[in-house]
């Protein structure tokens, strides 16, 4: 997730089986609201992370975990008005992959396929991957890495200059890329040039191009892998996801 200034710098399913499993109670619906829950399940922790809350006049999010099936693919869901706190995050719902601990050159690949949907009033928000990668491991992370499939009311990206560096095209689209710092933490962000509500590829590729091209690191650990979204306001707003999937090998 990322802490910003200014827009520009930026149901319920149940499953019962016949004798308890830990695939039963992975598949329970849950429901998290306040600004903090986490679901530990299938090796992957669903969030619920309204970290940017003060920051509102009004508002209030609730995160719903429906299911992951037996291939680790995830369904979920977040509701939430927010109001005030102009150009400021107030929340990160999402699936996290942690404790990845494996240096870029030790990793093939990363596929991931996210469909996802979104509805609401006035909103300003965005639906992004949050890649970290640290110098080693259990160092504190150097790089944050994000990859906008959505963008909504003007949002938009950390950034120094508020301009692009580059535009590469990876896995079929036209990426515009921005830099700026997040603390002592450097953000590269690949902003779609139009929301992709249906997304499949290997997220390597977006590291292999940073190795390549923007003075990244191939010994640089992969430290945690995230997919979710980032209200800034709106009204009535919910995220859906239907399907998402993220491994790494």
């Amino acid at each position: 997730m990322k802490f910003t200034t200014s827009i520009i710098s930026a149901a319920m399913a149940a499953s019962v089986l016949a004798t308890p499993t830990p695939v039963a109670l992975e598949k329970r619906a849950t429901t998290m609201c306040g600004n903090w829950g986490t679901v530990a399940t299938a090796g992957y922790t669903v969030y619920h992370n309204n970290w940017g809350a003060a920051q509102a006049s009004s508002g209030s999010q609730c995160t719903t975990f429906t299911s992951v099936s037996s291939a680790k693919s995830f369904v979920w869901s977040t509701s939430w008005t927010w109001a005030g706190g102009a150009g400021q995050v107030k929340s990160y719902s999402n699936v996290a992959l942690e404790n990845i601990n494996k240096k870029l050159s030790a990793i093939s690949t990363i596929p991931s396929t996210w469909s996802w949907s979104y509805s609401g009033s006035s909103l300003v928000a965005d639906v992004s991957y949050d890649l970290w990668l640290a110098p080693s491991v259990g160092a504190a992370n150097q790089y944050e890495i994000m990859i906008w499939l959505g963008s909504y009311g003007g949002a938009g990206p950390i950034s120094s200059t508020g301009s692009t560096i580059a535009t590469p095209t990876i896995a079929g689209t036209k990426w515009n890329l921005f830099k700026g710092p997040n603390g002592d933490t450097t953000v590269f962000s690949f902003v779609a040039p139009s929301n992709i509500g249906s997304f499949s590829a290997d997220l390597k590729l977006f590291f292999n191009y940073l190795t390549t091209s923007q003075g990244v690191s191939t010994s640089a650990v992969v430290t945690s892998l995230q997919g979710g979204t980032e209200p800034f306001s709106g009204t009535n707003a919910v995220f859906t996801t239907s399907k998402y999937t993220l491994t790494v090998t």
